[in-house]
């Protein structure tokens, strides 16, 4: 049995890890690590009631490593790289579902997290946690970085196709995710009288993920994306539109994901909706061509808490640990 254990385990990334642990056959949580140290996690989290009898406790490295084979991070931007040092000096293998070891160029990493890296020395040994392109690193990976959850909606179709796009102009990305994407703090914007029967963008041009999705790409194309939030919980819907810059063939170019798992390609003239992925790992997508402007267009859909962010953790985990990926996972998406 593999020994788990969950940093920032009350928050929605967190608590969908621990549900997904929960079901998982090679796996327990032994160790959640909270604010509310010494409380039952079923006490704060209802939903865990008559399914884990973990305790929340406060961050101790050396307990985590006497107790856990590996630790997740479930913590927002800047909060991650001051606590895996310790984890790592204790021998301690860390998947982070957070953004803080995605990045390799620090630069970038200050100019849209706005802080200083406190763990650089880390970020060589940081492996990105893209199952179907990394996974001969993350087999023996120490550290893990989970990609964002809009950011593999994006790459599953861009990234078998970059090179057949045209430089001259930027890939659009339209993306609209479900208020969940905001985490759990409270925020006035995402009040259900805010944002009830709402639809608003946000940080345009300067949103995070744009320097994640554009080095995943290898830095050949510019990318403008333009986040969005929209009135239901979970999933994210990305409207892609990229110029080809000769005779591109999609269909071709996704072969490569026929036999992944978790990625479904839809084919042409089929767009991808988050009703059909909700609730699983799923990332699926298909395009059409615009013959008048010579555009490709491509609707990709992902749950942003299962499919964008715990589900690919537990792929990682499967994969670090040799098992079949689809272990804990195999979940069709949530139908109504």
């Amino acid at each position: 049995m593999i020994r788990i254990g969950v940093i920032g385990a009350i928050g929605y990334a967190g608590r969908e890890l621990i549900r997904l642990l929960g079901i998982h056959p090679e796996a327990e949580v032994v160790a959640a690590v909270e604010l509310e140290g010494g409380r039952p996690l079923a006490d704060v989290l209802p939903a865990f009631a008559k399914t884990t009898g973990v305790v929340l406790e406060t961050f101790d490295p050396d307990k985590l490593a006497r107790e856990c084979d590996v630790v997740f991070m479930a913590l927002p931007g800047t909060q991650s790289m001051g606590l895996v040092p310790p984890l790592r000096s204790a021998g301690i293998r860390v998947i982070d579902m957070g953004p803080d070891f995605r990045l390799k160029d620090t630069a970038a990493f200050h100019q849209y997290y706005g802080a200083e890296h406190a763990a650089p020395e880390l970020l060589p040994e940081s492996v990105y946690g893209l199952a179907p392109y990394y996974r001969d690193r993350i087999r023996d990976a120490q550290l893990v970085a989970v990609p964002g959850c809009y950011v593999m909606s994006v790459l599953f179709p861009l990234r078998p196709i970059v090179d057949g796009l045209s430089t001259d102009v930027p890939v659009v990305v339209d993306a609209i995710s479900g208020v969940s994407g905001a985490g759990r703090k409270l925020l006035e914007a995402f009040h259900f009288p805010e944002m009830n029967e709402n639809l608003l963008a946000y940080k345009l041009g300067v949103h995070q993920h744009t320097p994640e999705i554009e080095q995943e790409l290898g830095n050949k194309v510019m990318v403008q994306f333009s986040p969005h939030v929209g009135p239901y919980t979970r999933g994210i819907l990305s409207t892609i539109t990229a110029r080809p810059s000769g005779d591109l063939d999609p269909a071709s170019s996704y072969a490569c994901y026929d036999d992944e798992p978790y990625v479904r390609v839809l084919g042409e003239g089929k767009l991808a909706q988050v009703g059909a992925v909700r609730g699983s790992n799923f990332c699926e997508f298909g395009w059409v061509r615009d013959q008048r402007t010579g555009n490709l267009i491509i609707v990709s859909a992902i749950d942003n808490l299962l499919g964008g962010t715990a589900g690919m953790a537990v792929q990682c985990l499967n994969i670090m640990f040799r098992l079949d990926e689809r272990t804990g996972l195999n979940l069709a998406g949530m139908a109504p």
